[in-house]
């Protein structure tokens, strides 16, 4: 028993208002019966207690309101018909009677305390040694009943002040609709049980059918109060952990609203400043999802918003009505339940006469059939019509049975099957309540509570986790009103732990079978990276992967390996193109014809000096020398096919040989012609003695020894740098990538190509130099000027091929523009050399076989002196008519050694061979 002083203690820790506290325990110390004046007993050995909404909250001032006939008088009929099945029940606990004390809770958590101290004035004990009555006799108290167990209550924020102070006095209670989830806190409200399961599961319910739907964007809608509050912290917590569910607002009804309409009308307005954000998740009363429905209508939103709801909306037609069409498609949840028909048998039956024991009943009766009893005290004054009471529930009304019906019995089965095996381990050899059941206390019964199993009143398994929840099973209805033969609640599901939607049974606005969307940003097309803003996982903006970028994974882009590019819609990458310069491109076609015609017009000169090897004209060219210089203008064509086959180890090792070889070769000869004619004459200005080295095997090492030097260059090139092919993914490597290619070529950079020319530009310059100086020399004795123009253009061709190879190192038609730029300098260097040099001899050789005749050979000295003397006069040889300047040189040398006079042109070529035939 718990003194008066303890209790306040206990009280304060409650922090309760003082001036509630002060209240309660005056009254208590008093010993007055804190309960309303209507409040029903049920006499037994065992006594319940009951907490039950039977009156709406009222209005300031009012703790109570007008009746609930349904969440009211269903439910306190629920137990009393529990009870009395219980209590006819040989099995359950036999020889016990089960009485009960049942308060109105008037929907209000401060009212529902008051009520609640009736059920603990037994434990407190009263201090009455100063109390006596008029005739100095100690008063006599009327002992209250103990009660032992609590059913009730069903507002959540109800059942959690009653909770507090009913664990102060250790009476176990068991709910029958209370589903805060701040209740399964077994620390704090550790004598508090339900049999319905907490809002978390119903959360973790609704979070599953939104994600189930595809939505991922959604408001939240709760009524001030501990229910909606924390149902809506429970369906936001769990949407956190899922990580990809975001909520756009938390909005709350407020209780205490001057101007319903406009608060309503405001809630409407801000759910609509996220238009995406269609679905609502509510938690709320039934009253106020009407106020909110007619809200939606009013703001001309009929079909916007899709409504997901807790079990306070459930299956309830009161809601939705005259709002049907805003309602439509709305998905609720309500604990797996089923229809009590015994319940139904027995409420129906229920009368004036044979129900006085429900002290509201007669008030029920007025409500429900709109009529006004007779007797005093009557609280329907809107009616006039007198109540005969003849009048029958279901048969002169409308009667469906309320869905809480079920839990209220299972609620008072589950105490009754806890004192039932109570009774059976305490008082194993006694009749009825032992004294030791008497004095066990609610915390031995508690356990019993937490152990019971067994199956209830809908046939499923009533049980207890150590929080004293209830599992959760969860039935999923759609409110369906357009193309349905029963406008109203479909079942569509259910959830036990896992979801079963059956999406097919489902539709929305009008009808429509396609769900509707309610996420933030829409998906990203392939190939676009999410980029989140921040803190709304849910909400993106769609960024392209742009150049080489391909979309790695929802967020992130990555960049394609160096040789890859990204495919089509950029979700991944593919290899890049390979190319090369193709036979048939136009890039090639025109160096290779070229080339084709050089090495033609090369073998036939050739093959025409091989045959005349022996004549006269022949000779004089220098044989050897002209097959050498020859051989380099064929390798100059031949390098044009080298240049355009596809490059692996062997083409590219012939390209580094071959590529300056030709030149080399040519200008190797060439400057070691230019150089004996250019020693020779001046050799004949100091001395008739013959320069050194002027013989064809000297001229032939000489050339040799000048070609060496590109070989020995070539193979250290090929020592410290192996030849390979390899792919450059650089060189075309484009700003868009479905124009990047892959270039197949020689490891032989731009540089390098242009060093491996070098030593032949370089030959081919001190060759143009030697030139120069030999212009003077008379056209009668040499090929000094034949060469000389070969030079000069030749060099005016390779100074063109310079700028235009590098000036297109960075052009996407690199490989196109300077291999034909290269094949093209090489074969007009070769035809300049093999037209101005050879064509002319080739010509009298076929064409004028007459001129190609043996001339008396001259001496050196005689050469030299006619050479020295036409120097000398060369001057005057524009101020005579053609052909005196060499009448003149005739006339001072031995007549026989002149030349006949004969046409100009053909006189040139001949004179050229007048010098000995060892040149």
């Amino acid at each position: 028993m718990l003194q008066p002083g303890r209790l306040v203690q206990l009280l304060t820790l409650m922090k309760l208002p003082w001036c509630l506290l002060e209240f309660l325990l005056s009254a208590v110390a008093q010993g007055q019966e804190m309960y309303a004046p209507h409040s029903i007993r049920l006499e037994g050995d065992i006594t319940l207690g009951g907490l039950f909404p039977v009156h709406a909250k009222g209005p300031t001032g009012v703790p109570c309101g007008d009746i609930k006939k349904e969440n009211g008088i269903h439910r306190l009929e629920a137990m009393l018909y529990a009870l009395d099945q219980i209590n006819s029940d040989p099995e359950l606990l036999p020889n016990v009677t089960l009485g009960a004390r049942i308060l109105d809770t008037c929907s209000r958590d401060t009212y529902a305390l008051e009520q609640s101290l009736t059920f603990v004035q037994a434990l407190i004990q009263k201090d009455t040694s100063d109390v006596r009555c008029t005739n100095g006799e100690p008063p006599v108290f009327v002992k209250p009943e103990k009660v032992v167990g609590v059913i009730g209550a069903s507002g959540s924020s109800v059942s959690i002040m009653v909770a507090n102070i009913l664990r102060l006095f250790q009476i176990p209670q068991i709910s029958y609709a209370s589903t805060a989830p701040e209740l399964s806190d077994d620390r704090r409200y550790d004598f508090f049980s339900r049999v319905v399961p907490p809002d978390s599961f119903q959360a973790q319910a609704m979070v599953d059918i939104v994600k189930a739907l595809g939505w991922n964007y959604v408001s939240t809608l709760a009524s001030e109060g501990n229910y909606g509050e924390k149902g809506v912290e429970s369906f936001m917590q769990i949407s956190r952990d899922s990580g990809d569910l975001c909520i756009a607002q938390s909005l709350k009804i407020p209780q205490d609203r001057k101007d319903k309409t406009y608060e309503f009308d405001k809630i409407i307005k801000l759910l609509l400043d996220t238009p995406r954000a269609r679905a609502i998740i509510v938690f709320a009363s039934d009253e106020d999802i009407k106020q909110i429905l007619a809200a939606a209508k009013r703001a001309d939103q009929v079909g916007h918003f899709l409504w997901v709801a807790s079990d306070t909306w459930g299956s309830k037609l009161n809601p939705v009505v005259q709002h049907e069409d805003v309602a439509e498609g709305a998905i609720t949840i309500l604990p797996k339940r089923a229809m009590i028909e015994g319940f139904d048998t027995y409420f129906t039956s229920r009368t004036l006469e044979n129900n006085r024991r429900n002290v509201w009943f007669a008030e029920y009766w007025e409500e429900n059939f709109n009529c006004k009893l007779t007797i005093s005290g009557s609280k329907k004054e809107d009616t006039d019509r007198k109540c005969t009471g003849q009048e029958r529930i279901g048969k002169d009304s409308h009667y469906e049975q309320e869905g809480k019906v079920q839990f209220v019995i299972d609620a008072v089965y589950a105490m009754a099957h806890a004192l039932h095996q109570m009774n059976k381990d305490l008082c194993t050899d006694f009749s009825g309540v032992c004294p030791e059941m008497e004095h066990a206390g609610g915390k031995k019964l508690l356990k019993y509570i937490r152990s019971v199993n067994f199956n209830g009143s809908a046939g499923t398994p009533v049980m207890f986790n150590k929080n004293g929840d209830a599992p959760g099973r969860y039935d999923i209805f759609q409110f369906q009103a357009t193309n349905t033969s029963t406008p109203g609640y479909h079942l569509i599901g259910q959830w036990t732990d896992d979801l079963q939607l059956n999406i097919d049974e489902m539709q929305w606005g009008k009808g429509v079978k396609e769900i509707p969307s309610s996420v933030c940003s829409l998906p990203c097309k392939p190939g676009e990276r999410k980029r989140i803003i921040k803190g709304m996982s849910c909400c993106w903006q769609c960024e392209l992967c742009d150049g080489y970028q391909y979309q790695f994974d929802e967020e992130n882009c990555k960049v394609c390996t160096y040789n890859q590019r990204p495919n089509e819609n950029r979700t991944g990458c593919s290899p890049i193109p390979i190319v090369k310069l193709e036979w048939h491109s136009p890039w090639a076609v025109i160096p290779v014809f070229l080339a084709m015609l050089g090495i033609i017009a090369t073998i036939f000169v050739m093959a025409t000096f091989i045959r005349y090897n022996d004549t006269p004209i022949v000779r004089a060219s220098g044989r050897e020398l002209s097959y050498v210089l020859l051989t380099g203008i064929f390798l100059c064509y031949i390098i044009t096919f080298l240049m355009i086959a596809k490059p692996d180890v062997a083409v590219c090792s012939f390209r580094r040989i071959f590529l300056g070889l030709g030149m080399c070769i040519s200008y190797a000869a060439l400057l070691t012609k230019t150089n004996r004619i250019y020693r020779i004459f001046e050799q004949g200005k100091k001395s008739v003695t013959a320069p050194r080295l002027i013989s064809p095997t000297s001229q032939l090492a000489i050339t040799s020894s000048l070609i060496s030097v590109q070989l020995l260059g070539v193979f250290i090139w090929f020592a410290v740098d192996p030849p390979n092919s390899f792919v450059d993914y650089d060189e075309q490597k484009t700003m868009e990538p479905n124009q990047a290619r892959g270039v197949l070529k020689c490891d032989i950079t731009d540089l390098q190509i242009i060093c491996s020319l070098g030593y032949s530009i370089l030959l081919m310059v001190t060759c143009t130099v030697y030139a120069i100086k030999t212009r003077g020399v008379p056209e009668n004795f040499n090929e000094a000027k034949p060469i000389g123009f070969t030079m000069y253009t030749t060099c005016i061709v390779w100074l063109a091929f310079i700028p235009i190879f590098f000036c297109t190192a960075q052009a996407a038609e690199k490989l196109y523009v300077q291999t034909t730029t290269l094949t093209i300098s090489m074969n007009l260097s070769a035809s300049v050399a093999l037209g101005m040099l050879y064509m002319p001899k080739v010509y009298i050789i076929i064409f004028h076989p007459e001129l190609n005749v043996q001339k008396r050979k001259r001496s050196f000295k005689a050469v030299v002196t006619a050479a020295t003397m036409s120097s000398r006069l060369s001057h005057k040889a524009s101020d005579r008519p053609n052909g005196e300047a060499k009448t003149e040189l005739c006339e001072n040398v031995d007549p026989n050694n002149c030349i006949p006079p004969v046409r100009k042109s053909v006189q040139k070529s001949v004179t050229w061979y007048t010098i000995p035939p060892t040149v």
